[in-house]
């Protein structure tokens, strides 16, 4: 009995494979290993190819919070990345100036790259106030929004937001400003190469 072979087509690579990339925004005033740690737990545990660290140039909250200029900010955040290749940084919201709303810079980062898959890192604190976030519920169209478990938070949100454990540093900028002021070290809460440079350009003092 002469059985006809069944010629299947050779399983082709999506040309379009969307890329998980990471966005991690703040003021990062400054940088710390806090940061960088969440990062790369983040990255690891959702299998991120990159995580960007998207400094703002001024943080849309509505209390006011001051910051140094944001060159020193950006060139803190190049120091702190530059010997981890699956890091980088976003300067779209430096380059636009002004108040940074996060649906606008989202709007304009999926026209630029339409095949990245965005999942923007937020600390569990942050979470409850999402509602007050502008236009959020077409943001959450653009990007998945990853929370980073916090005690003393609660988990509770009617949004689709991933839940990350993470270890806990106890580190904060706020800190970091405070000891430096008081002329005590911060060694071992940020980069060596970030501590040299706010020593060289005498920052918070």
């Amino acid at each position: 009995m002469h059985s006809e072979k069944v010629q299947t087509l050779p399983k082709l690579k999506s040309l379009n494979k969307r890329k998980k990339i990471g966005i991690i925004g703040g003021t990062f005033n400054p940088i710390h290993n806090g940061h960088l740690f969440i990062a790369d737990q983040v990255r690891s545990q959702l299998g991120l190819e990159k995580v960007y660290f998207m400094p703002d140039f001024i943080p849309p909250h509505v209390d006011h919070k001051d910051a140094i200029d944001a060159d020193d900010r950006v060139n803190m955040v190049n120091l702190a990345i530059n010997d981890n290749d699956k890091f980088d940084i976003e300067m779209l919201e430096i380059i636009n100036r002004g108040k940074s709303y996060t649906y606008n810079t989202m709007v304009e980062l999926k026209r630029r790259h339409p095949d990245y898959e965005y999942y923007f890192i937020i600390g569990g604190d942050m979470v409850e106030y999402l509602p007050k976030w502008y236009r959020v519920d077409d943001l959450f169209k653009l990007t998945h929004f990853v929370g980073v478990r916090r005690e003393n938070y609660p988990m509770s949100t009617n949004y689709p937001v991933i839940w990350v454990d993470v270890a806990k540093l106890d580190i904060s900028s706020t800190l970091i400003r405070k000891l430096v002021s008081n002329h005590q070290s911060i060694q071992y809460l940020v980069p060596d190469a970030v501590l040299k440079y706010i020593k060289e350009h005498h920052l918070y003092e």
